[in-house]
Order: C-alpha cells, then sequence, then structure tokens
C-alpha cells in the first residue's frame, strides 16, 4: 500500500482556489510543491497521494507523480494537477507535511461529487461523520 502525506493548503481561501492553482498547472502536466527536506520515506509514496487541509479538515487530494531536486537545495513535490474530493475528515494544523498511512486515509467520493465542493469543509466533515455524505 503506498504512503500519503497531508499539507495545510496554504494561501488558499477556500477549496475552490486550491482547485483552481491546482487545475492551472494542467497545461504543464503536473503541479509542484515546493519543499524545503526530502521525506525519508519517498520510495514509499510511489502511487501515494498528498492530502490537503483547508480549515482544520482534510478536504482533497492530489495523487504524487514524483519528487524532483530543486534550485537552491530545495526539492519539488509534482503532483496531478486535479483535486480528488474526499470524505471530509477533522485534521489538526502542522507545519510541513507528515505521513498518512492508507489504512488511515479519508475515502474518495463516489460518482459525481461536484456538491460536495460548495460545501463549506467544517459542515461537509459533520455530515460524514453522521454517514450522511
Amino acid at each position: 500500500m503506498p504512503l500519503n502525506i497531508t499539507k495545510i493548503a496554504f494561501r488558499s481561501e477556500n477549496v475552490e482556489t486550491l482547485r483552481a492553482w491546482l487545475e492551472s498547472h494542467a497545461g504543464k502536466g503536473e503541479a509542484r510543491m515546493t519543499t524545503r527536506y526530502l521525506p525519508k520515506r519517498v520510495e514509499e509514496m510511489a502511487g501515494g497521494s498528498l492530502y490537503w487541509i483547508h480549515g482544520h479538515m482534510i478536504v482533497g487530494r492530489s495523487p504524487i507523480i514524483g519528487f524532483q531536486e530543486a534550485p537552491e537545495g530545495r526539492h519539488w513535490i509534482r503532483l496531478e494537477p486535479r483535486l480528488i474530493p474526499v470524505h471530509a475528515r477533522p485534521k489538526r494544523a502542522h507545519q510541513g507535511w507528515r505521513y498518512l498511512e492508507e489504512k488511515d486515509a479519508p475515502a474518495d467520493f463516489g460518482g459525481d461529487a461536484e456538491g460536495a465542493d460548495a460545501m463549506p469543509p467544517a459542515m461537509l466533515g459533520e455530515l460524514s461523520k453522521l454517514g450522511l455524505v
């Protein structure tokens, strides 16, 4: 099972601005996040995803394409330029990224998840806890 990571959607006002940022990189084939340190367990992340945290909730994921050395001793996390909605789950804020085992990762929304994007993350999380979405 692939290993995943979580990251705060820094500078995103809402889920839609995060989606717009990712999709704005579609022409390049990938979106890139810069990180100072390469994860120690990078080999385990083949086929994994970066799960985005917004408003203290995991709100979506972007599949990881890979990692690449960037200028000035940094590294790029190379992502597919799309946001896959997941069943929102509470997650405390943290700096940098954290590992997320596949068994602990929230499930993707099945079928048409268009309405999920319109809901505030906190409301979506509460509805998920109740099993309504």
